[in-house]
């Protein structure tokens, strides 16, 4: 296992670049993200370890990273002022743009896998999820409907201009961004739902993460009841991912310190546990380049990167 330390910074989250395996992008907060500045950590992984390529700060906690689709060098972060930073890792001072419209934290930035389409939805404490074209810098569509903090936005990698998102309302809703319009509410939990991800190889198959400590799987066609539901965590799910090379495994992180691996379909979905942080684990990311690799962060101030044995196994 590789890892990288930030003393004084509390990883929030982490993505794998889309372009490059070893390339690595962490948003962190000082004081756990409750008051101070935030860091954009570019970091690369070596052979033995993961080193620090950049960092950019910000003047208010950063809560979300993604990785742009059609530029290695360009990311975009969610603040705790309510703003979206853009940055471009081969300029020197790295900030290149704001975008302003949420008036509360933006917990949750995601930027749309669909080819040509070049947006980024972005979703906040202020109850509204907006879309942005990062080119133009211009606000594109700004979606009501929840009525409570919006933790997690995250593209259809199937559907072109469809994202969903998950509520402290405790409802999953999907979204036609042409029309404007929620096309779908899922009371999906009795309980705030902090995370939620689309699987890779099903189009009607999301999955949610929530402080309830399950994680349910949903069917689009039909949502009166999960697919399935997955207990073993003993406090909130904080990140729940879709493995990108078997269609029924997944991850989740959580309140509880742990990162677990999970496949619904099995009778005994749980598939290995993995207690290696000593705070709140918040990030996690597959690697889309090496199979099998994934990389977390928390609040203990690391970045790790590893390859479970039950994906090993697989």
């Amino acid at each position: 296992m590789k890892s990288f330390k930030s003393p004084g910074r509390h990883g929030y989250a982490v993505e794998i670049s889309p372009f490059l395996a070893s390339t690595i992008a962490c948003a962190s907060s000082q004081y756990y993200g409750i008051a101070g500045c935030g860091t954009l950590f570019v970091l690369e992984q070596r052979e033995a370890d993961v080193s620090l390529v950049k960092s950019f700060d910000w003047n208010d906690g950063l809560f979300d990273v993604t990785w742009s689709e059609n530029n290695e060098h360009v990311l975009v972060t969610g603040g705790g002022d309510g703003s979206l930073q853009i940055w471009d890792t081969a300029h020197t001072q790295g900030l290149l743009q704001v975008l302003k419209g949420h008036t509360q934290e933006v917990y949750s930035v995601d930027w749309s896998q669909t080819r040509g389409e070049n947006l980024v939805v972005s979703g906040s404490w202020d109850h509204t999820a907006k879309v942005w074209d990062p080119e133009r810098c211009q606000l594109v569509n700004s979606l009501q409907g929840h009525e409570g903090v919006i933790y997690s936005t995250i593209w259809s990698p199937h559907i072109p201009a469809c994202f969903a998102s998950a509520s402290g309302d405790g409802t999953l809703r999907v979204w036609d961004v042409k029309a404007g319009s929620c096309r779908l509410a899922v009371p999906a939990h009795k309980a705030e739902i902090l995370s939620c991800d689309w699987c890779k190889y099903d189009q009607n198959i999301l999955v949610t993460g929530a402080v309830d400590c399950s994680l349910r799987v949903w069917d689009l066609r039909n949502v009166r009841h999960p697919v399935a539901q997955m207990m073993g965590h003993s406090y909130a799910i904080r990140r729940v991912k879709f493995c990108p090379f078997y269609k029924t495994v997944l991850a989740s992180c959580s309140y509880d310190f742990t990162v677990r691996f999970w496949d619904y379909s099995k009778n005994q979905p749980l598939l290995e546990t993995l207690e290696h942080h000593s705070e709140f684990v918040c990030g996690l990311d597959f690697n889309l380049h090496i199979p099998n690799q994934v990389v977390d962060c928390s609040w203990d101030e690391t970045v790790k990167v590893f390859t479970p044995s039950c994906l090993a196994a697989l």
